[in-house]
């Protein structure tokens, strides 16, 4: 039996999601603070975490966070509650690794095909999909980016970016290409977006960037650890090829210098 584990401090709240839930045949549990959810977490992993945004300690986005920073809690679903309706809101809510926004008031209904479709779906992706290069991991189904088993905060734009990348692996995908996969359409003046995506990307992958390569004047490509090292000793050796043919040319001049000076 799956267990819920529901953290909100509105009493009527969570007695109303606990008896749908229960109902459904869920097994649940409850938490009213932050610091609890996180002890609950530690305890016993849940399948899956009904998550309210607002908190009496720490926030519902800096739980959602910490729960993702966590290695053998990173992969548990979150659905976030909130009566917020601002855009950013939910828009912060994802970046941080939220799988759904519920807006209060809600269905109860509704919430609990939420989480049936949501596990389903997890179940489904168990041991399935993974996109891998490097130390940057990717799931798809959950929108989530881990690099050395952290999570990366990127807006939905740049995992969209990253993810036909990746998928693309090694093989070189035009800015006309990335423009229609992940804008949708592509005008010259609009690559400009692209390029600040790419920049952006490249910033908060940090070490990683080194996979994201540049092909002048066609697009992007992102290859595999190895081709990315290839590419690190090929520009340490052009570095280094000019530096050694000027020691040559100089060993070689001072050499015809000693013959001369012999011959006179």
């Amino acid at each position: 039996m799956e267990r819920i584990l529901i953290v909100d401090d509105d009493s009527d709240i969570q007695r109303l999601v606990s008896y749908n839930l229960r109902q459904a045949g869920f097994q649940v549990s409850a938490a009213v603070t932050g610091v609890a959810a996180l002890h609950a977490v530690e305890e016993r992993l849940p399948d899956l975490i009904i998550l309210d945004i607002m908190l009496p300690d720490l926030g519902g986005l800096e739980v959602c966070r910490l729960v993702r920073e966590r290695e053998k809690s990173r992969r548990i679903p979150i659905i976030m509650l909130t009566a917020r309706t601002e855009e950013i809101d939910r828009v912060v809510g994802f970046e941080v690794g939220a799988d759904d926004y519920v807006m209060k008031p809600f269905s109860p209904r509704e919430l609990v095909l939420r989480v049936k479709s949501i596990l389903r779906r997890v179940g489904n992706d168990s041991g399935g999909e993974t996109l891998r290069i490097g130390k940057i991991e990717l799931f798809p189904q959950r929108r989530q980016v881990f690099v050395s088993n952290r999570p990366l905060t990127l807006t939905a734009k740049e995992f969209d970016l990253l993810e036909q990348l990746m998928r693309a692996r090694g093989n070189v995908l035009t800015r006309e290409m990335l423009m229609n996969k992940v804008w949708g359409y592509h005008r010259q003046a609009a690559s400009r977006t692209l390029d600040t995506h790419v920049r952006r990307l490249r910033e908060k992958l940090g070490d990683e960037a080194a996979h994201v390569e540049t092909v002048q004047k066609v697009g992007y490509r992102m290859g595999s650890p190895h081709e990315a090292q290839g590419r690190a000793e090929r520009g340490r050796d052009s570095v280094k090829a000019p530096a050694k043919r000027t020691a040559r040319r100089g060993a070689q001049a001072r050499q015809r210098a000693a013959s001369k000076d012999g011959a006179g």
